[in-house]
């Protein structure tokens, strides 16, 4: 398992009609590194966790929580033969392209060590968004990629220092669940029942999806509660 690309993204314009112009920082690079890693304050706050990476929509990108974004290779060269076009590496924004590891199967929590220093650990899948359409430039693409249910995995930095392409990675943590990247994907995207499955999970789960997963499992425990009573009344009833 390595490092097979080391990604980084300038500021630039979105092409869509006037009244909604933005600059994104999608359009990745490979680089050679060394690059400086660590984390890179709150969301809303930080950006990328990256040195020289940019991250333009701080509302909902970047921060502590998905500092840094990876992608298969081997999920590139799949998408590639599906799209009939090539992918250089860092064309679906992400900082990280890696060999040999299961992204998707990656568990939340999971703590990859990259190089001599850093040390990351997995938060959540990416949630795909209309700027990743218009780089693509392919219709339909945030449903088709959602549909794909491989989203790469978004990482916190546990220990911050200097990556360059090449480096090594390695597993050096698997926590004691089955909650997937994959899982918790599907659960954010559109199967909600899945949610009180990402508890497992604990704090190693992104905060917004850890809350979502708490707000839905109290609601289902609400529900069945008032089932419960509805059944008790009608039993006792005369």
């Amino acid at each position: 398992m390595k490092l097979l690309s080391l990604n980084l993204g300038q500021a630039a314009a979105v092409d869509v009609p006037e009244e909604s112009k933005s600059v994104t920082g999608i359009d990745k690079r490979p680089v050679a590194g060394p690059v400086r890693v660590a984390a890179p304050g709150p969301k809303g706050v930080g950006g990328s966790g990256l040195a020289g990476d940019a991250v333009c929509n701080r509302r909902h990108h970047g921060g502590n929580d998905q500092a840094v974004y990876a992608f298969a290779r081997e999920d590139l060269d799949a998408w590639e033969v599906e799209l009939g076009r090539g992918l250089p590496n860092g064309s679906f924004g992400e900082n990280l392209t890696t060999e040999g590891l299961d992204i998707s199967g990656a568990l939340i929590g999971e703590r990859w060590r990259i190089g001599a220093e850093v040390v990351l650990e997995v938060t959540a899948g990416r949630v795909p968004c209309l700027n990743f359409q218009r780089h693509l430039g392919e219709r339909g693409w945030v449903r088709r990629f959602a549909g794909k249910g491989e989203p790469g995995a978004y990482l916190r930095v546990v220990r911050p220092g200097e990556i360059r392409a090449g480096d090594p990675i390695e597993i050096v943590h698997r926590p004691d669940h089955d909650v997937t990247v994959a899982l918790a994907f599907r659960a954010t995207m559109n199967e909600r029942e899945l949610l009180p499955r990402l508890l497992a999970a604990g704090e190693a789960l992104h905060p917004e999806i850890l809350e979502s997963a708490r707000t839905y499992a109290a609601q289902q425990d609400g529900s069945a509660d008032s089932a419960t009573r509805r059944c008790r009344r009608a039993s006792e009833a005369p």
